[in-house]
């Protein structure tokens, strides 16, 4: 892998793991760390190897947000040359499944990287929130979307406009994450389900991330028409007549990702 600043990549067989790794301010998305994890998570999705990536902070936090050193003095015109927040798209172009292991504060922008992700594993001291109101501000980087579509219109107003931040269980309860574990049992839970996809049929997995999005972002009638024509495409992979075969011959897959 690369020499990062500041995130530290590993391999854990068929799991690429990002760790976000700027301990002394929490973990805030500044442009090297944002430009680092995006470059990070491209080396992934490109590597044949890889089927799905997990990205985690420390025990204290996840992200504690932007960094705002990099922000206070700006002008209008110099945010938006200097556009942070485009590298958030960066993520969305990602084929491969990304989940989120949270523990400790998930805030501002560090909540809208989970968001961004395709799942989150939170551990029971998870706090998430967007407390950009607070510095006269509003989320930038795709809050005000993700966070009403994840917990609802009354929920994220409360939380966008008024700092209240949900906790781990509280998340869980609003559809925010999927699962909540004790602290150390975090990142061998993300691990696992990982592995557990990654395992899957590359292509069908791929096409099936795809299609959920689109329906997250578009009229029912788009998304089932997108989702019956990648299905109708699989029938063109090895992976569907492999995996067909293997179901009646009551045998693993041998998945190949053609």
């Amino acid at each position: 892998m690369s020499d990062y600043q500041t995130v530290v990549c590993e391999k854990h067989e068929k799991v690429g793991l990002v760790k976000l790794n700027r301990p002394q301010a929490l973990n805030a998305l500044n442009t090297t760390l944002l430009r680092e994890l995006m470059e990070a998570l491209e080396a992934f999705d490109a590597d044949l190897e890889v089927g799905a990536m997990v990205i985690t902070g420390n025990e204290r936090a996840f992200a504690a947000g932007a960094d705002i050193k990099e922000m206070a003095e700006a002008s209008a015109i110099e945010m938006f040359q200097r556009d942070m927040v485009g590298q958030f798209d960066r993520i969305r172009h990602i084929s491969k499944p990304v989940i989120a292991a949270v523990s400790g504060w998930c805030l501002g922008g560090g909540c809208e990287l989970a968001m961004s992700c395709d799942m989150i594993i939170a551990s029971e001291t998870a706090r998430f929130g967007q407390p950009e109101i607070t510095i006269g501000v509003i989320p930038g980087a795709g809050g005000t979307q993700r966070l009403t579509r994840a917990v609802g219109k009354a929920l994220a107003m409360e939380m966008i406009l008024n700092n209240r931040t949900l906790t781990a269980e509280e998340a869980y309860q609003h559809g925010l994450v999927n699962h909540v574990v004790p602290c150390e049992e975090l990142l061998p839970t993300a691990l696992k389900l990982a592995g557990e996809i990654a395992a899957r049929a590359p292509l069908a997995v791929r096409l099936a991330k795809e299609a959920i999005n689109f329906a997250a972002e578009s009229f029912l009638s788009n998304g089932l028409l997108h989702e019956r024509r990648s299905f109708y495409f699989l029938f063109a992979s090895e992976d569907q007549k492999e995996g067909m075969r293997a179901f009646l011959e009551k045998r693993a897959p041998n998945w190949r990702g053609t």
